[in-house]
C-alpha cells in the first residue's frame, strides 16, 4: 500500500512592537531572565490587560498581505491550560472569532504551482520560555524565563493542503519572506520570533478521509521542519504497516537524534475550556483603519516581481532573486535607474553583491557600497572606460575603501587601453612571441585565437579594450 502525507502548518510570528501585547514591558530579546515582567504579563491578581494598538495594525498588515478577510469584530478568549511557562494558568488568545479568515499563499515547488489556503489568522500572547537541562532524561531540570510572556503573536493556520516536507518548507520560507517584507516580523528564527507547529497525518493514496494527526511543536528552521516532517511521515507509515494505530499527540523534534519524541497527548479545543476574556472588550476594526493600514504597506513581493519583469525586462529568475528581500529590491531599483542598465544592475546585485554579503554574513547596511556607487561602476563599464575583469577588482576595492569607482580607476590607472597604436604594439609583440599558436590559427585551428587574445589581455594588465583587441589581433593574424 502507498500512503499520502497530509500536512498543515500553524505558524507563530512575533510582531515587531517595542512593548508587549497587553502591557508596557519591553520585548527586546536577550535581556536578563525575568527582567522584563510586570503584574500584567505574569498574571498577578487585579492586573488588567490593555491591547497594544500597533500589534493590531501589524496583524492587519499580515492579513491583508495574505489575502485574508479582516473581521469587523473579533473576540479575545482565555485558553486554559497549566504549564510552567504560562504564569496565569491561561493564555489570552482568540478562538471562535479570530481577527481574519481565509486567504492563502501561492508557492512553487519543482516548477509546479500550489496554492496553500489559510483557515485563519488570530492574535494571542506568547508564553514564557522553558529551558530544559538534560531533556529527555529522567533527571531533567527546567528553568523558566517569563520575559517572552506577553510578547504579541499572530498565529497563521493553514488548511491541510501540503503533501510533502518540501512543500511545507517552501511555504514556511515564502511566508517568512512576506512577514519580514511588510515589517510585521523580524524573521529571526534562531531567537524564536518565528516558529511553527506541523500537523502531520498519512492516509492510503486515493483516500479522502483524513488520518489521525500528530503535532510536531516549535520548529524554528526550514531544515528542521523538513527533517521532522520526513521522519514523522515515515514513522506513521511504519506504525500502520506493522498493524498499529496512530495516537493523536504532541511531539518534539530532537535535532541531535534526528527523530520526533512524544511530549504529551494532544488536547482538543474543549480541553482548553475557552471562554471570552472578561477584561478585554471585543476588538473592532473598521474600514477606515483597514484602509490606513493598507496605505502604509509596501508593494508586495509578487507584484514587485511582475513589475521587474515588465518594467525592466528582467527574466523571471532575476526578478525572483531580487525580490527575496525588500532591501535588495530597493537597492537594485536605485542601481538600475541610476545606471540606466537594468540587466547589468541585476547581474552585479545577484552576483558580486549577494556573494559578498553571504561570504561576510552581512546585511546591506553593513557594507560601504551605496547603490549610486555600484551604478557608477556599471557606467564605467558601459562607456568602455574599464573592462568587466578590471571592474571586479575595482568592486573589491570599493568595498574596502568606500571610494567611488571613478576615484579608484583614476588613481590606479585602471582605465582601458583604447589607443589603437598602443594596442597594435602589444598585439604584434604577442604574435611574435607565440609563433606556434599563430601557425596553428593560420592552419585553421581557430580555438588558438582565444589563447592569443588572453595573452594580449595579460600583457596589457587586463586593461586592453576587449573589442578593439580582438579586432586588431584578427587583423594582424589575417594580414600575413
Amino acid at each position: 500500500m502507498t500512503y499520502e502525507p497530509v500536512i498543515g502548518l500553524e505558524v507563530h510570528a512575533q510582531l515587531r512592537t517595542d512593548t508587549k501585547i497587553f502591557c508596557g514591558c519591553r520585548t527586546s530579546f536577550g535581556a536578563a531572565p525575568n527582567s522584563q515582567v510586570c503584574p500584567v504579563c505574569v498574571g498577578l491578581p487585579g492586573a488588567l490587560p490593555v491591547l497594544n494598538a500597533l500589534a493590531v495594525d501589524y496583524a492587519i498588515k499580515a492579513a491583508l498581505a495574505l489575502g485574508c478577510a479582516v473581521q469587523s469584530e473579533s473576540v479575545f478568549a482565555r485558553k486554559n491550560y497549566f504549564y510552567p511557562d504560562l504564569p496565569k494558568g491561561y493564555q489570552i488568545s482568540q478562538f471562535d472569532r479570530p481577527l481574519a479568515l481565509g486567504g492563502g499563499l501561492e508557492i512553487m515547488v519543482g516548477g509546479t504551482p500550489l496554492r496553500v489556503n489559510l483557515t485563519r489568522i488570530h492574535m494571542e500572547e506568547d508564553a514564557g520560555k522553558s529551558l530544559h537541562e538534560g531533556f529527555p532524561d529522567s533527571d531533567t531540570k527546567a528553568y523558566i524565563d517569563y520575559n517572552r510572556s506577553g510578547v504579541p503573536l499572530i498565529e497563521i493556520v493553514s488548511e491541510p493542503d501540503l503533501r510533502s516536507a518540501e512543500q511545507a518548507a517552501e511555504y514556511f520560507e515564502r511566508l517568512r519572506d512576506i512577514l519580514v517584507w511588510i515589517g510585521a516580523n523580524d524573521g529571526n528564527m534562531e531567537e524564536g520570533s518565528l516558529r511553527c507547529d506541523a500537523n502531520v497525518s498519512v492516509r492510503p493514496s486515493g483516500e479522502t478521509k483524513l488520518g489521525t494527526r500528530t503535532e510536531v511543536k516549535n520548529l524554528n528552521s526550514f531544515r528542521y521542519l523538513h527533517k521532522a516532517i520526513e521522519f514523522e511521515v515515515e514513522r506513521q507509515i511504519d506504525v500502520l504497516e506493522s498493524g498499529g494505530r496512530i495516537v493523536q499527540e504532541t511531539r518534539l523534534w530532537d535535532s541531535s537524534a534526528h527523530r520526533t519524541i512524544s511530549m504529551r497527548s494532544k488536547e482538543e479545543a474543549h480541553d482548553y475550556r475557552y471562554f471570552p476574556e472578561p477584561d478585554l472588550p471585543p476588538l473592532r476594526v473598521d474600514e477606515a483603519r483597514i484602509a490606513r493600514v493598507r496605505a502604509s504597506m509596501p508593494e508586495l513581493p509578487e507584484a514587485r516581481r511582475e513589475r521587474f519583469v515588465s518594467a525592466y525586462g528582467l527574466p523571471a529568475y532575476d526578478a525572483g532573486v531580487l525580490t527575496q528581500s525588500s532591501e535588495i529590491a530597493d537597492y537594485f531599483e536605485v542601481v538600475a535607474s541610476t545606471s540606466g542598465n537594468a540587466k547589468a544592475a541585476s547581474n552585479w546585485v545577484m552576483g558580486e553583491l549577494l556573494r559578498t554579503l553571504k561570504e561576510r554574513d552581512a546585511a546591506l547596511a553593513d557594507i560601504a557600497l551605496p547603490p549610486a556607487s555600484l551604478a557608477g561602476l556599471i557606467a564605467l563599464i558601459d562607456k568602455g572606460t574599464i573592462s568587466s575583469s578590471i571592474a571586479k577588482d575595482v568592486f573589491a576595492r570599493m568595498l574596502e575603501s568606500g571610494e567611488s569607482a571613478d576615484a579608484i580607476v583614476t588613481r590606479e590607472g585602471l582605465a582601458q587601453i583604447g589607443d589603437e597604436a598602443a594596442l597594435v604594439a602589444i598585439v604584434r609583440d604577442v604574435v611574435a612571441r607565440n609563433a606556434d599558436a599563430v601557425a596553428q590559427y593560420r592552419a585553421g585551428k581557430m580555438q588558438t585565437f582565444g589563447f592569443l587574445v588572453g595573452q594580449v589581455m595579460k600583457d596589457s594588465g587586463g586593461k586592453a579594450n576587449p573589442k578593439l583587441a580582438n579586432q586588431l589581433l584578427r587583423r594582424e593574424l589575417d594580414a600575413r
